[in-house]
């Protein structure tokens, strides 16, 4: 017990100067956008030893960044990056639509396992409503659904679309979203703003058919009522289908960064968008923060700091009162750094090194994800060397989720260290309920915490690691904990790794 006791106090002392500054738990993503071969694969002529020597390359740059987490897009247009029975695999990763990498894998699997192995959690991206991205160059194949229920989808400029006014079509959408769920160890489901698409100017959605058809009681005059409706039914029914599956699987929204316009709404923002999420894409977010039907939102505030028709400063402040207790992330754009952008603000990184410092001063907002992962490849500016100099230094945890129940994980057992040859091997076995695995290390001698993310070493799914023994890691100057970690990012209080080998085992470090 006294030992406990000890420990309680070794562990928690509060420190408050750094928490700030370097929080151990902030959301810290990236987008790995898939259609038209954005960021992976880079090519849809790629071998497979191609594709997956290009996604390691991808996360361990993500790991390289201080970055916590992926949001995968395994669904752009009703096809799948994954084995699926209901849509075929997309053209984008093999070249053809419906054509199986050869020899066989699963992209979805690989990507979590190799998440897994670093501590990366996974958010699964699908788009609800996109079928046929581009009608005048995309086939879609024989087992595409826009050919077995043709009834089901619109054309709309050059894109073909799920009709949102047809039951069925939401029914298919949350089965596709269960079927994922159900069959993959994933962190969160994700959608972002394409629920109905952007208007095209002086064209109609064609949704006639389908209005006259399903009503449900509403009158021509209220028709953008009907369609918001259309989109809330499915994002309700998306939310209980997760729920009743894997609760503490998340479902998150990145919406267009604009919900309205003040002037056409007095609780809307001081912008001057376009087109809106509310009265263009008719995606009532906040109705589904309200409702509690989404756990996360990531406003999509793609522009910099003093912009006048969309301030990310305005926006920001904006979002921040209007979350509803909707866990909030900002999405930020590093693909608009360019020394030759015609905004002088983003020929510099520095522009979202500002954008995060003023996150930082709202307690709402709970980290970033980034626009997309190809831009931690080009590292434009010195992104990264400005981030791991100022907020990224080092690294972070995924946020627990209000929204979430937590799941409390079992602590570690067993956990050793064994010290020779240069090599430092850590090991220890898992309980229950257990996700990851959080690695500190501490200066003998010296106060500790576990809240510090300085003390952080490595998160991963492995049970046993190996570090190289040197002045900054050899047992005779630092000791190690181990803490596990639940799928709701719920940590167990920490163990102490016990030495096997004695110390003068360990080569002298001059």
């Amino acid at each position: 017990m006294k030992q406990l006791v000890a420990l309680a106090i070794i562990i928690f002392i509060p420190i408050c100067g750094w928490t700030q500054k370097f929080p151990k738990h902030e959301m810290r993503a990236v987008w790995i956008a898939t259609v038209e071969n954005i960021d992976w694969p880079s090519a849809d002529s790629l071998t497979v030893d191609q594709q997956k020597n290009e996604l390691i390359e991808l996360l361990d740059l993500v790991k390289q960044y201080h970055m916590n987490t992926i949001v995968f897009q395994i669904r752009p247009a009703a096809d799948a990056f994954y084995a699926s029975e209901l849509e075929p695999w997309s053209k984008w990763l093999m070249g053809h639509q419906g054509k199986a990498p050869d020899p066989f894998y699963d992209p979805l699997d690989f990507a979590i396992k190799e998440c897994r192995k670093r501590g990366i959690d996974i958010h699964v991206w699908l788009n609800p409503y996109r079928a046929v991205k581009d009608t005048s160059k995309n086939t879609a194949a024989p087992t595409h659904i826009t050919n077995i229920n043709p009834e089901w989808f619109v054309t709309y400029g050059n894109t073909r679309y799920f009709d949102p006014g047809i039951p069925q079509t939401r029914d298919f959408v949350a089965k596709v979203v269960s079927d994922v769920v159900r069959r993959y160890d994933i962190d969160a489901v994700h959608m972002d703003d394409y629920f109905y698409p952007y208007r095209i100017a002086n064209v109609n959605f064609p949704d006639d058919k389908s209005f006259a058809s399903y009503p449900r009681g509403f009158a021509v005059e209220n028709r953008d009522d009907w369609r918001r409706e259309n989109v809330d039914l499915v994002i309700k029914q998306i939310h209980d289908s997760i729920q009743s599956l894997k609760p503490w699987v998340e479902f998150g929204i990145s919406p267009f960064g604009v919900w309205r316009n003040v002037g056409k709404d007095s609780t809307g923002s001081n912008t001057k968008a376009g087109q809106t999420n509310f009265d263009d894409l008719f995606a009532d977010i906040l109705k589904w923060q309200k409702e509690g039907w989404i756990d996360y939102v990531v406003p999509q505030l793609y522009w910099h700091i003093g912009f006048k028709v969309a301030n990310y400063t305005e926006l920001a402040d904006w979002w921040s009162h209007n979350s509803y207790g909707t866990q909030l992330y900002i999405g930020q754009a590093p693909y608009r750094i360019n020394k030759k952008s015609k905004d002088k603000s983003w020929r510099s990184s520095k522009e979202i090194i500002r954008q995060i410092k003023l996150n930082r001063t709202y307690p709402n907002i709970a980290g970033s994800m980034f626009f997309s992962a190809k831009i931690l490849r080009k590292n434009p500016i010195n992104l990264q060397k400005k981030l791991l100099r100022k907020f990224y230094r080092f690294p972070a945890l995924p946020p627990p989720n209000s929204r979430i129940a937590a799941i409390t994980p079992d602590m570690p057992i067993d956990a050793v260290m064994v010290a020779e040859n240069g090599i430092i091997q850590l090991q220890w076995s898992a309980g229950k309920e257990v996700k990851n695995f959080i690695v500190y290390k501490f200066r003998k001698g010296r106060s500790a915490s576990t809240a510090n993310p300085a003390n952080i070493v490595l998160v991963t799914s492995d049970t046993t690691v190996h570090i190289a023994s040197n002045a900054t890691t050899t047992p005779e100057k630092y000791y190690y904990m181990v803490a596990s970690q639940s799928y709701t990012n719920t940590e167990s209080l920490p163990v102490f790794f016990k030495l096997q080998t004695s110390v003068s085992s360990t080569p002298k470090v001059k």
